[in-house]
C-alpha cells in the first residue's frame, strides 16, 4: 500500500470532506499527502471545526484501511480521480467523487453509457418497457446505468445483463451492503457480469440524503438519461434535472394519461425532454456507439420475480394490467395463471366495473381504479 494512496483515501472518507472540499484541499496543498499532514492552522482556510475534528480523530484513516483491505479481494477496486480509467464525463460533470468503490467488470467504465431510471412502484408495462429498451440499447453498445432500486431500475439492469455492454449499478450505501434487500440476487449477478459503484465508505446504511448524491453519479456517467415511468415526486426527476444541468440529453417515454406513474414523464416532455417511443428514437437523440461489442454466451438472467400482492392494496390482476391495453396471453404469463383461472378473474373485474374488454381480446383498467400516490 502506498502512502500517497492511503492519504488520498483517508481524505476522501473523512466525514465532512466531500468532493468540493477535497478538490479545494488538492488545489491549496498540491496533493493529498500534503493536505492530510498540514497543520490545523493551515487547514482552517478550507475545513470547518467539525471536519478538522473528524480528520484528527482518525476515523477517515480507519475507513481507508478497511477500504484498501476490501480492494484486495477479486474484482474489488478503488477508483480515484487520478486513475486513467476514471470516467471523463463524470469528472467533467462537477462535484465528481474523489473516490469510488467498484465491484465487478471495471473495463465497463470505458464504454459509452446511458442512464435508464424511473419509479420504484412501476407498472408491469413500465417494467417491460425498461427491460426491453435496456436490452436493445445494450445490444447497440450502450452500458446501461441505473440505481439498483426496485421497479424500473431493476428491470433496466435485468434487461442489459445478458449483453456484452452489460450494466452499471450506482448505489446509495456502502458497496458491501445491498438495498433494497430483495435485489440481493440481482446485485450478485451485476457484480459478476456488470459493475457496482459506490462513493460511500464500507458499512454505510441507506440514508435518504445519500440517494440524490447517487443520482448525480448516474447522470454524470451517462451521455443521456431515459426516464421510463415517474410520478411527479419521483427521485428519477432529480436524476433528469442533474443530467440537464450537465448538458446531457434527457428523454422520456409517455404513458396513459390516467397512469400516475406517467405524470413525471409527461412533465419532463412539457419541459423539453425528447418524447421517445422506440430505441431508434433514443439512438437518434444520443447517437450510435462507434463499435458494438461481440456477444458472448453467458447464462441468461433469471426472470424477474412477480411483485407480491401484499405490496399493493389492489387486486393483483389490476396491477398486472397496468394502465395500457393488454392481451390475455400477456396477462396469463405475468401472473402465471391458466386460461381458465385468468378468465374467471377477468369476468369478476369486468362485472365489477373495474376493467373494460376492448377489441382484439385486450383489456384495460378504468381510470377510476388508479391509486394516487400520497
Amino acid at each position: 500500500m502506498s502512502q500517497s494512496l492511503l492519504d488520498w483515501v483517508t481524505l476522501a472518507l473523512t466525514p465532512g470532506i466531500g468532493p468540493q472540499r477535497f478538490l479545494q484541499l488538492i488545489q491549496r496543498f498540491g496533493n493529498a499527502s500534503a493536505a492530510r499532514h498540514a497543520s490545523p492552522g493551515q487547514l482552517r482556510d478550507v475545513l470547518d471545526g467539525k471536519t478538522l475534528a473528524a480528520l484528527d480523530s482518525g476515523s477517515g484513516e480507519r475507513a481507508a484501511e478497511a477500504a484498501l483491505q476490501w480492494a484486495t479481494a477479486p474484482d474489488c477496486h478503488l477508483l480515484t480521480l487520478n486513475d486513467d480509467d476514471y470516467p471523463c464525463m463524470l469528472a467533467e460533470a462537477g462535484a465528481a467523487p474523489a473516490l469510488l468503490f467498484a465491484r465487478g467488470q471495471r473495463q465497463l467504465l470505458s464504454q459509452p453509457m446511458l442512464a435508464i431510471v424511473g419509479s420504484r412502484n412501476a407498472t408491469p408495462q413500465g417494467k417491460d418497457n425498461a427491460r426491453d429498451f435496456a436490452q436493445r440499447l445494450a445490444a447497440q453498445g450502450y452500458t446501461i446505468v441505473s440505481g439498483l432500486a426496485g421497479g424500473i431500475d431493476a428491470a433496466a439492469h435485468e434487461g442489459a445483463l445478458g449483453e456484452p455492454a452489460s450494466t452499471i449499478a450506482v448505489i446509495g450505501t456502502g458497496i458491501d451492503r445491498v438495498y433494497p434487500a430483495r435485489n440481493r440476487e440481482l446485485a450478485h449477478r451485476i457484480a459478476e457480469r456488470g459493475l457496482i459503484l459506490s462513493e460511500f465508505a464500507l458499512g454505510t446504511p441507506p440514508l435518504a440524503a445519500h440517494f440524490p448524491q447517487r443520482n448525480r453519479i448516474i447522470s454524470g456517467l451517462a451521455r443521456g438519461c431515459l426516464v421510463v415511468e415517474a410520478t411527479l415526486q419521483s427521485g428519477s426527476l432529480i436524476t433528469a434535472r442533474l443530467a440537464l444541468e450537465s448538458g446531457r440529453d434527457v428523454m422520456a417515454i409517455p404513458g396513459a394519461i390516467h397512469n400516475p406513474q406517467a405524470r413525471g414523464c409527461h412533465r419532463l416532455i412539457k419541459d423539453g425532454a425528447r418524447l421517445v417511443e422506440s430505441v431508434d428514437d433514443v439512438l437518434d437523440e444520443i447517437g450510435r456507439p462507434a463499435t458494438v461489442l461481440t456477444r458472448p454466451a453467458p447464462p441468461q438472467p433469471a426472470p424477474p420475480a412477480a411483485t407480491p400482492a401484499a405490496d399493493r392494496d389492489e387486486h393483483p390482476l389490476l396491477a398486472a394490467i397496468g394502465f395500457e391495453p393488454v392481451d390475455s396471453d400477456t396477462l396469463a404469463a405475468r401472473l402465471r395463471l391458466t386460461a381458465g383461472e385468468l378468465y374467471a378473474m377477468l369476468l369478476e373485474l369486468e362485472l365489477a366495473g373495474q376493467i373494460d374488454c376492448l377489441d382484439g381480446g385486450r383489456y384495460q383498467r378504468r381510470p377510476d381504479t388508479a391509486k394516487h400516490p400520497t
